[in-house]
């Protein structure tokens, strides 16, 4: 007998392949298939692979049976729901300072990103198989509701665990967004033309760079933080709801043209349960998401600990922290029945060496954003509004050079030199220089013009490690490499929010207890953890000085391990095949 839940486990819904003959020099296998090939071969270049899975077979159907104008509808979508989320997460990034300092602990700034992106990457390859099986419409309403959750969290909350907590659901939900959406443009567009629709959908942070700063100026001068997350809650799923509506119209439409047919599970309830629990390898989820968290925490937080690194929680974090990860490694090695991680994807050499370039390139912006904000407002003096213009002209210059670079990918078909001669080297070359120029007395003209080199260099990245990850896989594998890449940038996050924690944990204290003045000594505590008490001191006094010289000192060595690390980032790209990505047909149906 089936149980209670029976009626909530329906009969996984198959797309009917059409039996038609492949052009001998179809392309639209890519690179990295291993899946095995119908036994006369035969096929239409455009037919629905009867090799993939459910949720890849799913979008193949409905984008054979849309129409152009809902393709273009769901493109304006993806852009507000884009133009929403960067206007918020813009916003935050200013208010989070305030958030930690309302708490008194504005230096666990960087800390409270670390569990939250290291879970959020790591769940983008449980997403995956959930777009892969269940369907790309199921998976955006998850993430959907779990940012909304996590902004009203971040809205209620009264103490910094809380928010630490609803910062892991809402990173959870906003990289799920991201993803899920970069997973759709990989379903509806072509390779050629991918680079300028990820161009497109970027496009949103060229308005709100102007926008988020007065923003987050009237939220804090006005009805306060709180509030400033609690209008996000409501406008968000309002926002990504049409798309949601739009994908599962057009899937419905194709089941009723007979694309999709219903073929019974057998299943129980508890049968399906387990068979999800396998599938998703919950236990390799939680031991990679706790070992990393565990692992990397005390390095943000040990300077809190009574004997620092001597201290038995410390230590007990970060020999647990490892102990999980190696339990990791041998489950997968020996146990898993399904594999979280799909080793056989990172054998192939581009999409590794893509996968590192995104951890490289997370690891350096991590470390040298993790107090930008502070760093202007305290040393340069500078509102909270020309804060914001600052800190967003690496979302502006990146979004529109991302416009040239997939306008060079569409015209000349590879995307390779431009990582290789212009994106990675120029990004060393402006994290160099900012190890002279972010210090206390220089013109902020100069941390501009790095600032710009930095956006361009980086938008050439970004652009080139997706495009490199989609060319090298099928169609069925685009959702798993997207992830893959995610989990790494993820990771890489929460190491650079390590390092840059570890290095202003251990230096700026040290150095503010060295540099203050006598009469302000007492207050050190109060002025370490809370930049409303760092800017109290006016302008120009003994103290106010201390801090900046504090904050030079600090800010400098954060500079050279980020350009330490970048440099890994040209052997990663050196990996990587040159593909033309002209040359290959990789989705089915009516796309861009």
């Amino acid at each position: 007998m089936r149980g209670p839940l029976a009626r909530f486990t329906r009969p996984a819904e198959v797309p009917v392949p059409e039996e038609k003959p492949r052009p001998e020099n179809d392309k639209e296998i890519g690179v990295v298939d291993n899946q095995p090939r119908s036994s006369d071969g035969e096929s239409d270049a455009d037919a629905i692979d009867s090799n993939a899975q459910a949720g890849v077979k799913k979008i193949e159907a409905t984008t054979k049976v849309w129409s152009r104008s809902n393709l273009i509808l769901a493109y304006i979508f993806i852009w507000i729901i884009y133009f929403v989320d960067s206007m918020q997460q813009g916003m935050g990034s200013l208010l989070t300072p305030y958030v930690t300092s309302a708490f008194a602990l504005h230096s666990l700034t960087a800390t409270t990103g670390v569990m939250s992106g290291i879970i959020g990457g790591v769940s983008k390859l449980t997403l995956a198989k959930i777009l892969d099986i269940w369907g790309r419409p199921q998976g955006f309403l998850i993430v959907v509701l779990l940012m909304t959750l996590g902004l009203v969290m971040m809205a209620g909350c009264n103490n910094v665990e809380t928010y630490a907590a609803a910062q892991v659901f809402y990173w959870v939900g906003y990289n799920g967004l991201s993803y899920t959406l970069s997973v759709f443009i990989a379903d509806t567009s072509s390779l050629k033309n991918r680079g300028l629709m990820l161009a497109f959908i970027s496009s949103p942070y060229i308005v709100t760079v102007w926008i988020t700063s007065p923003m987050a100026q009237s939220v804090l001068g006005g009805i306060g933080w709180r509030w400033g997350f609690g209008i996000f809650s409501i406008i968000t799923p309002i926002m990504c709801l049409p798309l949601f509506f739009l994908f599962t119209w057009n899937y419905r439409k194709a089941k009723k043209e007979g694309l999709i047919t219903f073929e019974p599970s057998g299943r129980t309830t508890w049968q399906s349960i387990s068979y999800y629990f396998w599938q998703f390898d919950v236990i390799c989820l939680v031991l990679v998401s706790g070992g990393f968290a565990l692992f990397l925490l005390p390095f943000n937080i040990y300077s809190y600990q009574y004997y620092g690194w001597r201290d038995p929680l410390t230590i007990a974090l970060i020999i647990t922290g490892g102990v999980l990860l190696i339990m990791a490694v041998v489950w997968e090695r020996f146990f898993a029945p399904v594999k979280f991680m799909p080793w056989e994807l990172l054998k192939d050499r581009t999409v590794l060496g893509a996968c590192i370039l995104a951890a490289v390139l997370f690891v350096e912006y991590y470390i040298w954003t993790a107090y930008f904000t502070s760093f202007l407002q305290v040393v340069m003096d500078l509102n909270v509004t020309q804060t914001g213009y600052i800190s967003n002209i690496y979302s502006l210059g990146s979004c529109f050079f991302s416009f040239v670079v997939g306008i060079a990918i569409r015209y000349t078909g590879r995307f390779k030199w431009i990582v290789l001669y212009f994106g990675v080297p120029v990004t060393i070359l402006s994290i160099g220089l900012l190890i002279h120029f972010r210090q206390p007395d220089t013109y902020l003209g100069w941390i501009i013009m790095c600032e710009i080199l930095y956006a361009f260099s980086g938008g050439a990245c970004v652009i080139g490690e997706q495009m490199a990850v989609m060319a090298a896989a099928a169609h069925q594998h685009v959702a798993v490499v997207l992830a893959m890449e995610g989990m790494f940038s993820s990771v890489g996050g929460g190491i650079g929010g390590t390092v840059a924690a570890a290095i202003w944990t251990g230096l700026f204290p040290k150095r503010l207890a060295e540099y203050l003045p006598a009469e302000s000594i007492s207050n050190l505590t109060a002025i370490y953890g809370d930049i409303e008490v760092q800017l109290s001191y006016p302008v120009g006094s003994p103290t106010r000085e201390a801090i900046k010289l504090a904050y030079g000192e600090s800010q400098k060595w954060m500079f050279v391990a980020a350009t330490a690390v970048t440099g890994l980032g040209l052997f990663s790209v050196m990996m990587w095949r040159d593909i033309k990505v002209k040359d290959f047909k990789q989705v089915k149906g009516r796309v861009i």
